[in-house]
């Protein structure tokens, strides 16, 4: 019997979190199944050359790239090609909220299963609104286990619709690097200290924070400062304090290489967490509250527990006096041996085996969708983003789009952050589907100048 075909779709969301736990479970499929992550995030750029597998950029609705009306059928058509193409016998979404264009799927006479990987966590915003809607068009809905579960109280905590795993991470201890060859792969020196920092930049507040973490640093003899962006603010002024030592590495997955780290210093995302404490990697968690994502509660879950230190994010001096404590080796030693009493992060094993179940089941009738209720459901998504517009939106230019099948990093990334617009095509795309994907830009951007 051939394998069967699982698209795991993405939307870009905040950080890495759904990029990273599509990439875990597709590592897990890869053995049984063919698995195609298709995502609307930048960092999908990294991921063919790591995982080996098939994969597809889509531009997110924030792109500009047509108008908020017509993305969600482009999204809707850009999947179902993708179904056709690779006879796909499962899809799954993985993101606060499927959009519309998802949920379409289900009004297809080819509609597939269709799988809402919904994190836990959330805080009380406006999107829990649409959590009992959308989960009316869902085949299943899987929930990626979190070590801090014990401090959800948000609106999908009690609901009881979701298959709940063990959490999903990228690390694993069998396929990590030891510490000499992480840091040989980062290019550090095998003798001095190192520190990750993984925190957002761009806003004021966000600047001001990274100083502040930087600057608990100050005083840590040889130490490396390793980020994966330059730490500078909009207008290319650096936020790093005179005295540090800094390293900017591009590296994926981070998962595989936390070995080279004596510490860390991450906003407390999904994906940061569930690497760093696998890794038992002595950490200071700062949250993001931003978004859907109940950050405070997990970081208030890992410092109760002992298994970090959680510094206040609204106090610049709290998140400096918590970042110094990591200077302290006994400190480091007692959090990392903390994390070693965790269980193991095997959630991307068990969604694989769901998935793989849904794909090889016989007989099955998918739910249909309901017209009316996308239509209702698109027309919401549009007057919420006119109230809650994209910061820092780019509205594209009008030149004919550049294709390409391309899975090179460096290629992808600057065709995925280019100032035109980008069709990308799985690699091995027949002349058909490539036919089918002409139409459906054509359709989303008019005619194509030539």
């Amino acid at each position: 019997m051939p394998k069967p075909t699982i698209i795991l779709a993405t939307s870009n969301g905040v950080g890495m979190g759904h990029l990273a736990r599509a990439s875990a479970i597709a590592l897990e499929l890869k053995a049984v199944a063919n698995p195609i992550i298709v995502s609307m995030a930048g960092g999908l750029a990294e991921v063919p050359d790591f995982l080996g597998i098939r994969c597809e950029y889509i531009p997110g609705r924030d792109r500009a790239w047509m108008s908020p009306n017509l993305w969600d059928i482009y999204l809707r058509d850009r999947l179902q090609a993708l179904i056709d193409e690779t006879g796909a016998s499962v899809i799954t979404f993985d993101g606060v909220v499927p959009y519309p264009g998802v949920l379409a799927l289900k009004s297809s006479p080819r509609a597939i299963p269709l799988v809402w990987m919904r994190r836990g966590l959330w805080q009380k915003n406006l999107q829990r609104f649409a959590i009992k809607l959308r989960a009316s068009f869902i085949d299943a809905i899987i929930e990626p286990g979190d070590y801090a579960r014990a401090y959800d109280h948000g609106p999908t905590a009690n609901r009881g619709d979701a298959f709940i795993t063990a959490p999903v991470s990228l690390y694993k201890e069998s396929t990590a690097l030891d510490r000499e060859d992480a840091r040989k792969a980062l290019g550090l020196d095998m003798d001095r200290p190192a520190v990750l920092i993984q925190l957002g930049t761009g806003s004021s507040d966000m600047n001001a924070k990274m100083t502040a973490a930087l600057s608990g640093l100050i005083g840590w003899k040889d130490l490396h400062v390793v980020l994966t962006k330059e730490p500078v603010d909009k207008d290319g002024r650096s936020l790093v304090p005179d005295g540090l030592d800094i390293k900017v590495v591009r590296y994926f997955p981070l998962a595989q290489v936390m070995a080279a780290f004596d510490a860390a210093i991450c906003a407390t995302g999904y994906n940061a967490v569930h690497e760093a404490l696998p890794a038992r990697v002595p950490s200071v968690f700062i949250s993001n509250i931003r978004g859907t994502d109940d950050q405070e509660a997990r970081a208030r879950w890992c410092n109760d527990f002992g298994y970090a230190i959680r510094a206040d994010q609204s106090s610049l001096s709290d998140i400096t006096s918590q970042v110094a404590k990591l200077q302290d080796p006994v400190l480091r030693k007692a959090l990392s041996d903390k994390c070693g009493e965790l269980p193991q992060a095997k959630g991307a094993f068990e969604i694989a085996q769901i998935l793989l179940t849904m794909a090889l089941e016989t007989g099955r009738t998918p739910k249909r969708g309901r017209a009316l209720g996308v239509k209702i459901l698109q027309k919401a998504a549009v007057i919420y983003r006119l109230a809650r517009p994209y910061k820092n939106r780019v509205v594209m230019n009008s030149l004919q789009p550049k294709w390409s099948s391309s899975t090179d990093s460096q290629e992808l990334r600057s065709l995925i952050r280019g100032e035109q617009r980008f069709e990308h095509l799985i690699e091995g795309a027949s002349a058909h589907y490539q036919e089918v994907r002409k139409e459906i830009a054509e359709k989303a951007y008019g005619r194509l100048l030539s």
